[in-house]
Formats: structure tokens, C-alpha cells, sequence
């Protein structure tokens, strides 16, 4: 049993700074669970209380079945991977790896088969005998995850390991952490400030918002029924755009700045309490992905302001005579954040974001039609951002 359970755990430092509220969260036996949220939002906070670097304000933590409170960072027999490697410059592969078990002071023949099965998992049996300066970044940070691995421990804790590797180095990596995680088969918390690295690698995704949980899922979950107006505008690349809207009284029209949209009624049969908004302000989300330029149905126009080509489809930034509604990382209001943003033009006029075909006819500064898909359209309440389902 290698589960990681935290119930009800806060952390308060002593000049009042409430760091984590109140989080319970599960790592189940085998599970790669990853964590994720915006700079400061207490990822690393949470990760060092398991760890027992930090100390807990309130709550329980288990590992294994044992609450560990108490119990020093050693005695919690976990492994941690950090982001800067923290490997000995002096010393070769295979003494870096084999260093925690030479200080457990194990015997000569248990080290050497544990570092070369770790190696062996690795791929890093031919550079055992060389040095980490030697060695490319993504070799290095296996040599840190084998270093993990030939402890053997409870559980992984991993914070930020790809942050220092280039772009694709770390697709490469991510891959490569997701292979031994599987074969290694003990549980696993991962953190990381990158929302496309914790959608395509976690069994489940923990969502964190200054020290609040927001939401943990699946990430096809947390994509297609997002909680509140932040996952849903942290989750997903491009970000989902988001407005001010108001449902007609009659419930048969959404106006978004000078534009209605039709609502079909199934959007009422998927969403039921959906009705207690007629004629209500509230905010409306819609997916770059859902906003195309083909075929009849709901149109918004707006005009082009930038154009990115990525070959393989077309990301396209256009403005509209709506209000969007921001949402700060932090935990501030919307209309604060909205004030700061309103200082340049740009944000003020092209927040808009579509994901259309390659070959697309579009040009910057065209007025254009893009159809939305109403029925894959989300709702927010106005005051506490909740999903309307």
C-alpha cells in the first residue's frame, strides 16, 4: 500500500499567510497524480508538507496507511525529484544513484543490482561511469528519477522535474517519467505550473487556486465540466474565451455586447438549472475549438486583430463589442483584474481567441462570421463564477 492521503490539511505561517485551506485529496496505489495552478497558488507548499519539509498547520497526512505528522522527512520514505537535479558534480552516474543507499549503509552487492536495474530502466547503463557535466539535460534528470527509483520508497513526490528543459526535451521527458512511473508502480504526486503538461500526463489532475482546491478529475473531465469559471480558464490551450452575456427572458436568446445568439432548447434539457437565469446577466464560455468558420448555425462577428499559423490549424485573435470576463490567478476579483487589463488597447479589443482550419480564408483586419457550437457552450454564475449545469 503506497496511497497518499491528506484530510482537511492547512498550512498558516506565522505572520498570518494561510497558504493551504482546508485541502483532502487521495493518491491512490499506482496513481500519477499531478498538480497543477498558476505561480503562487501553493503547488510547492503542498508538495513539501507531504514531504514533511513543511510542517502542517492542521489536518492529517497518511502514507501507506500511517500518518506521518510526526514523522521526520526521512522517516516518510519517499523520493523526491526536484528541478534543478541536485546531483554531486563530483560524482559518477552510478555513485549518484547509488548515494541514499550507501548511506542506509545496504550491502556493496545490493546497491550495485538495485543502481544497474535502475539504470537498465533508464537507459543510462553506458554512462555510469561518466559525470553529470558530461551529460545532456534530459540525461541528468534521469539520473535524478534513477537516484528516486533504487530507494524503492512508499510513494514519488516530484516538483517541477522538466521546468529547466527545453520545449521538446521535455515532450520527450514527459513520456519517459510516464513509462517509469508505470513500471515502478507506486504512487505519485507531481507538480507542475504548466496546464498542458498536467492534462497529458495525469491519471487525475488536482486544480489549485491560492491555496484552495478547485477541482480534481480526470482531464477530459476537468475539460468538458469544469467546476467553476477559473478551471475552466486555466484548463485548455488556448485558454476558453469567456463573456459577459444576458439570457432573454423567454430563454430563447443569449446577447453577447450587440449580438444575439439563438438558444436551442436542448441547452436547457443539458443544463436544467440554466432556466433560473432568464433575463439574468451571467457569463458565457466558449472553447477556441468551438468557434469555426464553416457551415450555417450561430454566428459572432468580430474583427481579426492577429493570426497564428501553426500549420496544422490556424489560431486566430479577433475582438468583439462584448465584455470579457477575466479571471485572475490569485483569488482577486474579476472586476479588478478587468481594470488592470483595460489599460492597453490590445487587451481591451482582441481577448478573443478561434481555433480554425489551416487553409482558412482570413485575413487581419477582416470583420468575419464564426459560428458557435451553442450546445457546447458553458455558463457561469456572476457572483461566485460556479458552473451552471
Amino acid at each position: 500500500m503506497s496511497e497518499i492521503v491528506l484530510r482537511d490539511v492547512s498550512k498558516i505561517y506565522d505572520n498570518g499567510y494561510h497558504a493551504i485551506h482546508n485541502i483532502d485529496l487521495e493518491v491512490k496505489e499506482g496513481e500519477f497524480m499531478v498538480v497543477v495552478g498558476p505561480s503562487g497558488c501553493g503547488k510547492s507548499t503542498l508538495l513539501r508538507m507531504v514531504a514533511g519539509l513543511e510542517t502542517i498547520s492542521d489536518g492529517e497526512i497518511s502514507i501507506g496507511g500511517e500518518v506521518v505528522n510526526d514523522l521526520t522527512p526521512g522517516e516518510r520514505d519517499l523520493a523526491m525529484v526536484f528541478q534543478n537535479y541536485a546531483l554531486y558534480p563530483h560524482m559518477t552516474v552510478e555513485k549518484n544513484i547509488g548515494y541514499s543507499l550507501r548511506l542506509r549503509k545496504l550491502p556493496k552487492e545490493e546497491i550495485k543490482r538495485r543502481v544497474a536495474e535502475a539504470a537498465e530502466i533508464l537507459s543510462l547503463t553506458e554512462y555510469l561511469s561518466q559525470r553529470p557535466g558530461r551529460l545532456s539535460g534530459g540525461q541528468r534528470q534521469r539520473v535524478a528519477m534513477g537516484r528516486a527509483i533504487v530507494r524503492e520508497p512508499k510513494a514519488f513526490l516530484m516538483d517541477e522535474p522538466l521546468s529547466n528543459l527545453d520545449a521538446k526535451l521535455r515532450v520527450q521527458m514527459r513520456s519517459e517519467i510516464l513509462q517509469i512511473q508505470r513500471r515502478v508502480g507506486v504512487a505519485t504526486l507531481y507538480v507542475t505550473h504548466d496546464q498542458v503538461e498536467a492534462m497529458t500526463m495525469g491519471d487525475r489532475v488536482t486544480v489549485l487556486r491560492a491555496g484552495v482546491l478547485q477541482q480534481c478529475d480526470t482531464a477530459q473531465a476537468l475539460y468538458d465540466r469544469p467546476r467553476n469559471v477559473f478551471v475552466a480558464s486555466f484548463v485548455g490551450s488556448p485558454s476558453m474565451n469567456l463573456l459577459y452575456a444576458e439570457l432573454g427572458p423567454d430563454g430563447t436568446s443569449l446577447r453577447v455586447g450587440s449580438q444575439n445568439l439563438e438558444v436551442p432548447d436542448t441547452l436547457f434539457a443539458q443544463r436544467p438549472n440554466l432556466r433560473a437565469y432568464l433575463g439574468r446577466e451571467l457569463v458565457v464560455g466558449i472553447r477556441p475549438e468551438d468557434l469555426t468558420m464553416a457551415g450555417d448555425g450561430q454566428t459572432l462577428v468580430g474583427r481579426v486583430g492577429h493570426i497564428e499559423a501553426l500549420g496544422s490549424e490556424l489560431i486566430v485573435h479577433f475582438g468583439l463589442d462584448a465584455r470579457n470576463y477575466v479571471v485572475e490567478d490569485k483569488g482577486g476579483s474579476a472586476e479588478e483584474a478587468e481594470e488592470l487589463l483595460e489599460e492597453t488597447a490590445l487587451t481591451q479589443h482582441v481577448r478573443n481567441v478561434a481555433r480554425v482550419a489551416p487553409r482558412s480564408s482570413v485575413v487581419t483586419g477582416d470583420q468575419v462570421p464564426f459560428r458557435v457550437s451553442m450546445e457546447r457552450a458553458h455558463f457561469f454564475d456572476l457572483a461566485s463564477g460556479n458552473a451552471i449545469w
